[in-house]
């Protein structure tokens, strides 16, 4: 109860909202962010795969920068957060603004984002086909050499931002240092709280695909598929009669398919050239897979196919 100075009751402690971001979650965002454009290029080209072949390459850095504009009216113009930001419960701040208070991006933040963004990468991916179409002209080759130099300065300058930024936390990019803006947290982040039992099992399985990483490179793989299928072979087609010769004769031992370029090791059946080449020099011992004989001289074989063809 209130005492009769009208003190007011204690307000629950919590984290600011406004709290720094960490590191990692900064540069996971720029991950996820990524890893968006590249999976919503990849659908809208999957549209037009039954099309002419390279229908979209004289137009592809516009579509690109349509797409990224797309993404950017709906992410960082409306939320003042990328896709990845999101993700991670963050968002854009004005830091140009002092202040405890959040503050969202002004319209021209969000302009010059949306035109050093997805206008700088246009402009790289443009820029090498303008230089290509005229490259004798004096004009163009000066152009060309203060455009290399100038994006030599940024990604020197862009280095040295990140540097700052993995001592200080503070705007791993430089574009976000030009314009002013910070990632903060949407709301108050509470402790992480790991189970032990989640820890323990994510150990063990930790150190099982150690194990496992150590182990298959040692075993020949090429050698036990050989020896299982010749284990599960039938022995009518080892003796064989007829029909099983002519299957012998008419199937690749290893791929099953009709043999391209049929050769032989010595036994009743025949393999392509490429399997056969393949699993020899992927295996020194490589046997049949279907009667277990040792593989000696390859030897080309000519088909029944090929034999009733000359008797006719």
């Amino acid at each position: 109860m209130a005492g009769a100075g009208g003190d007011k009751p204690l307000a629950k402690a919590g984290p600011s909202p406004l709290s720094r971001v960490l590191r990692i979650s900064q540069l996971d965002a720029f991950e996820l962010d990524a890893a968006l454009e590249q999976l919503v290029w990849s659908q809208f080209t999957q549209c037009f795969q039954h099309f002419k072949p390279g229908l979209l390459t004289p137009v592809e850095p516009e579509l690109k920068a349509l797409l990224q504009l797309l993404l950017w009216r709906f992410t960082v113009y409306s939320n003042s957060a990328t896709v990845g930001q999101s993700m991670l419960n963050i968002r854009y701040r004005n830091a140009l603004l002092p202040g405890q208070k959040y503050r969202s991006m002004s319209w021209q933040q969000k302009y010059w984002f949306a035109l050093l963004t997805v206008g700088e990468k246009w402009f790289t991916e443009r820029s090498h086909s303008l230089f290509l179409n005229h490259p004798a002209e004096s004009n163009v080759r000066k152009a060309h050499k203060v455009l290399i130099v100038l994006m030599g300065l940024s990604k020197v300058a862009s280095l040295v931002n990140f540097l700052v930024f993995l001592q200080r936390g503070t705007f791993p990019t430089l574009l976000e240092r030009l314009l002013g803006v910070r990632p903060v947290f949407i709301r108050p982040q509470g402790p992480r709280d790991i189970n032990f039992q989640y820890l323990n099992r994510e150990l063990l399985w930790h150190g099982f695909a150690e194990f496992l990483i150590f182990l298959l490179p040692l075993i020949n793989t090429w050698k036990l598929k050989g020896s299982l299928t010749s284990l599960f072979t039938s022995r009518n087609n080892q003796r064989g009669t007829e029909s099983s010769e002519e299957t012998c004769l008419n199937e690749c031992a290893i791929c099953g398919e009709w043999p391209t370029m049929p050769h032989s090791v010595g036994c009743n059946h025949v393999f392509c050239y490429y399997c056969l080449k393949s699993n020899v020099i992927a295996d020194e011992d490589f046997t049949c897979p279907k009667c277990g004989a040792d593989a000696g001289m390859m030897e080309i074989v000519r088909l029944h196919v090929g034999r009733e063809l000359d008797e006719s």
